[in-house]
């Protein structure tokens, strides 16, 4: 058989002054002979730590039947439609997240399940994003990328106030910084420059980064064939649009308005926020600049109100509900609210179309909190719910109930193992789930 397709470099990039765009996996990036469905089994896939706080109410969490025909609580509804993509998880217990204390140490145990002052034993500690990091991350641009809403977070006596503000750590004690600007990290994504300064001398010199390599790109559009120039387009539109938006909140005449001083680039509306910082994980999935990335789509001890659904109290406060009927509604609305947002970013990834799927098909998401009942402030169950089938690691449209007190580790370890990562244990993990 005589083949006399060519085929681009998977890490082909678009290049211009002072900026690089990478491109997502192209028809024209398989060699000749070889079919989408053999590139699929290849797929790295690609994991995700959403975390929420102060835990959700439970009984608006959890489906009441398990297995595959499980009904759609009111909490998860928004997500209804990636049920066959949606594995529920529950029974699981973070012992070492529990504390007289706990909203300061919630966040950082959550990926962690070692206690933060345990050094028992000094090979554990490492959150699991970031063991994953070391295994699937180093052929990427970035191993890991840590975001999220929050501009620190609470602290707990005797603690790292890294714990409340962090949940990603590289060793037992050092934590890695949440980005909540979505201007720095766009930057950080798709720009070029090791200085804030150097970015911004960028985008105020060119204008936008995509114009910088717009040449470079007719060109190469000139050379793929009309599904790849579709998606190439598509493509660069998302990371125009995601450029517009901080472009837009760089604008922003707040002089006649009197706010605390905040990081530039950060909008003061929290929908837009979540779903700017949503919008750049999604591409840096899709082009392969990360398999990994944690996101923190609010702080522990949150007092923000939402007014948009209709909720004028304070989060936090609201949080401690005291077992009446009426606050836990308007607490179960909040948690619907933060799912809704969160399947914004489930329809990204599931837009965005590469072999064996989508970038969703290729992924696994854990979207969870650290906290059960946030009136009592118990570890125990946690809500945890899986999307995506990780390139066919995760079967999807299930719910599993597993027995009262099973660690949350198991179901970490379970994750990692789906992703192709070798780890026998995980903090104080007692094995896998098979049934995943």
């Amino acid at each position: 058989m005589f083949i006399s397709k060519k085929h681009l470099s998977r890490r082909t990039m678009l290049r211009g002054l002072g900026a690089s765009v990478a491109l997502p996996l192209l028809d024209a990036m398989i060699p000749a002979s070889t079919a989408w469905a053999q590139t699929a089994a290849n797929t790295q896939p690609r994991l995700g730590f959403i975390f929420f706080p102060h835990g959700a109410v439970m009984d608006s969490w959890l489906p009441s039947a398990t297995g595959s025909n499980f009904d759609i609580s009111p909490i998860l509804s928004p997500v209804a439609h990636f049920k066959d993509k949606m594995t529920v998880v529950s029974g699981l217990r973070n012992r070492p997240a529990e504390s007289s204390n706990p909203h300061g140490i919630v966040a950082g145990t959550w990926l962690r399940c070692v206690a933060p002052n345990d050094t028992s034993d000094p090979g554990k500690g490492v959150t699991a994003d970031q063991i994953a990091a070391r295994y699937i991350g180093q052929d990427t641009t970035f191993p890991s990328i840590e975001a999220g809403t929050p501009n620190g977070g609470p602290c707990a006596p005797g603690t790292s106030c890294s714990f409340g503000s962090s949940l990603s750590f590289s060793t037992p004690q050092q934590s890695l910084p949440i980005e909540n600007d979505p201007r720095k990290l766009f930057f950080q994504l798709f720009g070029q420059g090791d200085t804030a300064q150097e970015r911004n001398f960028i985008v105020n010199e060119t204008g936008s980064i995509l114009d910088s390599i717009m040449e470079d790109a007719n060109s190469l559009h000139r050379k793929l064939g009309a599904q790849d120039q579709a998606m190439v387009s598509n493509y660069l539109d998302s990371v125009r649009e995601v450029e517009r938006r901080v472009q837009m909140m760089k604008e922003q005449d707040l002089s006649n308005v009197e706010i605390p001083e905040a990081p530039v680039g950060v909008p003061a509306d929290f929908e837009v926020h979540l779903k700017i910082m949503f919008d750049l994980i999604a591409l840096a999935y899709q082009i392969n600049l990360t398999n990994v990335a944690s996101f923190m789509m609010e702080k522990e001890v949150s007092v923000r109100t939402y007014n948009n659904i209709g909720v004028s109290e304070a989060f936090h406060p609201l949080s401690h509900h005291g077992d009446d009927p009426e606050k836990m509604a308007r607490l179960a609305l909040i948690q619907q609210y933060h799912t809704q947002v969160f399947a914004y970013f489930l329809d990204k990834l599931d837009a965005m179309p590469e072999a064996n799927g989508s970038v969703l098909d290729n992924s696994i998401i854990l979207y969870g909190s650290n906290m059960s009942n946030s009136n009592k402030h118990n570890n125990d169950p946690l809500p945890s719910a899986v999307f995506g089938h990780g390139a066919g690691a995760i079967r999807g449209g299930q719910h599993l109930a597993y027995p009262q007190d099973t660690p949350h580790a198991n179901l970490l370890l379970t994750l990692l193992n789906r992703a192709g990562i070798p780890e026998e244990s995980f903090g104080d993990s007692t094995g896998t789930f098979a049934e995943v």
